[in-house]
């Protein structure tokens, strides 16, 4: 059984479920913001805690992340358990998003949404990971800051991926969405930008899964 963090609006449109990164927990700034959002942006927002960090939560000891086995073992039991009556999106912040990616191909889930994808690990820019995208089957958003240190956008553009994508690109953003002071953003602007994207994303992608289905 999931241990779950829920933030349904009264009347959802879609539901999507929101893994965390590497090194942060579900509840996070970071995560708390995307699920306070997108509530108010009609999408009923589910998250979860993969195996080793609900340990780090019981016990206050930091561990690394599980093999992935385990991680998309635990994805398969969420979307399992989040599927239901509403239209399901899955995705993640960065290694939360990537084994979504992985994941997506799972009977009933409808679209994918990724907030900082880590195109490669830190200081490894030849190390790509870019074969779960390149093998989605479902359509996808990427949400990337222009100079995260694990894909930005001018390592992306030499990329082979597949032209269906959609993108929001932040002026200056790293990992976090987090501009420089000099650039003239900020990080709650790169923030609502997300949301708004995100929002009207996952609305449009249920409004393409409701027309695909008044025309069978």
């Amino acid at each position: 059984m999931i241990e779950w963090l829920k933030n349904t609006p009264e009347q959802p449109a879609a539901r999507l479920v929101l893994a965390h990164g590497a090194g942060a927990p579900m509840d996070s700034d970071f995560m708390n913001v995307m699920a306070t959002g997108l509530c108010e942006r009609g999408i009923d927002l589910w998250r979860f805690e993969f195996p080793y960090m609900a340990e780090r939560r019981r016990t206050g000891k930091k561990r690394p992340p599980d093999r992935q086995p385990i991680l998309l073992e635990c994805w398969q039991t969420a979307i399992e358990e989040a599927a239901g009556d509403l239209p399901l999106l899955i995705g993640g912040k960065s290694m939360g998003g990537r084994m979504a990616s992985l994941a997506s191909q799972t009977p009933g889930v409808a679209g994918l949404v990724c907030l900082g994808y880590p195109f490669h690990p830190p200081g490894k820019p030849e190390k790509t990971r870019l074969e779960p995208l390149q093998n989605l089957t479902v359509p996808a958003l990427i949400v990337q800051g222009t100079r995260d240190p694990l894909g930005g956008k001018e390592e992306v553009a030499e990329y082979d991926l597949p032209p269906s994508l959609d993108w929001l690109w932040l002026d200056d953003g790293d990992h976090d969405f987090k501009p420089r002071v000099k650039s003239g953003h900020r990080q709650s602007e790169h923030w609502q930008s997300a949301l708004d994207t995100v929002g009207r994303w996952s609305l449009q992608r249920i409004g393409d899964l409701h027309k695909l289905g008044d025309n069978q």
